[in-house]
């Protein structure tokens, strides 16, 4: 059985505004209705052999995971949560160390979760071509087939043919850096070179053989901060000392370049890694003006663009070769040419401390989620939606109080040692340091407005008393 190995650790800068820390590119549906990580935990249906994945994510991205694969219906063996990056080769090794506690024999498929494969069915005979190869522990990377000189790529060259049907399979002579143009040009030509995918296929104990080889310490500090690691629901809580202490590699620079055994497919899939607003224009359906158009969007005289809106009408006139995205709180213009730059933009709201560069205006939590739609120096007013069956935490604010209405479903409302229940159109109000909770004991979602009024309205302003989900 394969087991895929859901990579969803990154934070997707070059995607702001739509791409946030807190909430991700892999966790957005950038290029279909589902999301990018939905995306991958389904392109592997052609396959018959494939086992329920482990996907290696970020503490704070944990709920977000778990609902995205339950919405559709994909049940992964273990969420093992990241307590710092540390870059591909230790993720990776916790997940090897994480399979062989179920199987010995288990086939790793590495899969970032932020790409984007136009033909999956290509992906799943490309996987077919390797099999053979990896029972033999050979150690196997997915070259894709370019089709440009593309310079934001590092690139593999070919060695010699090990298969020729159904598939070519070939050594790997040498992995290259991100070329310059001239050189780019000089590899798509020789036809000799692939762009580097960053996916893998290999079985978990011989990647553990060769990484304990070359970088042992990785090795030690992941079995460590797997046997400190903690259950807590559906999710691994790896250990943090341990695991804070791994070298931040990936695989390539740890293993696949220094082994002499590493093969590569090579790959014709319409592949994208999904790195910019610029790659999105690539590989979207375009209008007759060249134009991809997302949400409510009006153009006049507009080309080569891309333009998408969130939540209110963007309109255009007389534009060329722009990227233009609206969100409720932020808009970004940008010239197409310079989308990789828009990560300074980010930095410099860092530096500013701003929301903005991490938090976007819908945040998700596992009981639902909540959006703020106005605020100033003492009031914050929030749209609340929770889930059918879903239970805030019984908690408590020392700056603020609280107003609900209820807009849609029926709410249970603990106030103190008094409890509730409201239906739309009424309202209640939570007085400053009161024990309160709300839960959703209907069947539809329950949808309210919170004004929230205080001298600080931060959301670090709140002890829980009791959680479900054990925050």
């Amino acid at each position: 059985m394969i087991i895929p190995v859901l990579l969803s650790g990154g934070s997707g800068t070059r995607l702001w505004p739509l791409s946030r820390s807190v909430h991700p590119k892999q966790l957005l549906p950038l290029t279909a209705q589902q999301t990018m990580l939905q995306q991958t935990a389904l392109r592997l249906s052609g396959l018959d052999e494939v086992a329920a994945p482990i996907v290696v994510c970020n503490e704070e991205h944990r709920f977000m995971v778990a609902e995205q694969l339950r919405q559709i219906d994909q049940q992964p063996s273990a969420i093992l949560l990241e307590p710092v990056g540390r870059n591909t080769a230790p993720a990776v090794a916790l997940a090897a160390l994480q399979a062989l506690k179920v199987d010995t024999k288990a086939t790793l498929l590495i899969l970032p979760a932020d790409h984007s494969i136009a033909h999956p069915e290509a992906l799943c005979d490309a996987i077919k071509a390797l099999s053979d190869h990896v029972e033999q522990g050979m150690l196997a990377t997915f070259g894709i087939v370019p089709t440009c000189p593309e310079t934001g790529y590092g690139y593999i060259q070919k060695g010699t043919s090990i298969q020729t049907s159904p598939q070519p399979v070939f050594t790997i002579n040498s992995f290259v850096e991100k070329p310059d143009l001239p050189t780019a040009q000089d590899y798509v030509g020789c036809g000799d070179y692939y762009w580097n995918s960053g996916m893998f296929m290999f079985q978990a104990a011989r990647y553990l053989e060769e990484l304990e080889r070359f970088e042992p310490g990785i090795v030690a500090c992941c079995k460590k901060a797997l046997h400190t690691a903690q259950n807590d629901l559906d999710f691994v809580r790896i250990g943090a000392d341990a695991f804070g202490e791994c070298t931040n590699i990936s695989i390539d620079y740890a293993v696949m370049e220094r082994v002499s055994n590493a093969i590569v497919v090579p790959l014709d899939a319409g592949w994208n890694d999904v790195g910019s607003w610029s790659s999105l224009w690539d590989i979207g359906n375009k209008d007759q003006q060249n134009n991809v158009i997302r949400g409510d969007v009006l153009t006049h005289d507009v080309s080569n663009s891309y333009l998408h809106g969130t939540s209110r009408l963007l309109s255009a006139v007389g534009v060329d070769n722009l990227i233009v995205v609206e969100t409720s709180d932020a808009i970004l213009v940008a010239h197409r040419d310079r989308a990789q730059e828009i990560k300074e933009i980010v930095r410099q709201l860092a530096t500013q401390g701003r929301p903005e560069a991490d938090t976007p205006p819908k945040v998700a939590r596992p009981w639902g989620w909540y959006e703020s739609i106005d605020h100033a120096e003492r009031f914050q007013v929030k749209h609340i939606t929770v889930k059918p069956g879903a239970s805030l935490s019984l908690q408590m604010h020392h700056h603020r109080a609280e107003h609900w209405v209820i807009v849609k479903g029926t709410a249970r409302i603990t106030r103190d040692d008094e409890v509730l229940t409201l239906t739309e159109n009424q309202s209640t109000y939570i007085p400053l340091g009161t024990r309160h909770r709300l839960e959703n004991p209907g069947k539809i979602p329950l949808e309210l407005i919170e004004i929230q009024s205080g001298s600080y309205l931060g959301e670090d302003d709140i002890v829980r008393f009791e959680d479900n989900y054990g925050r």
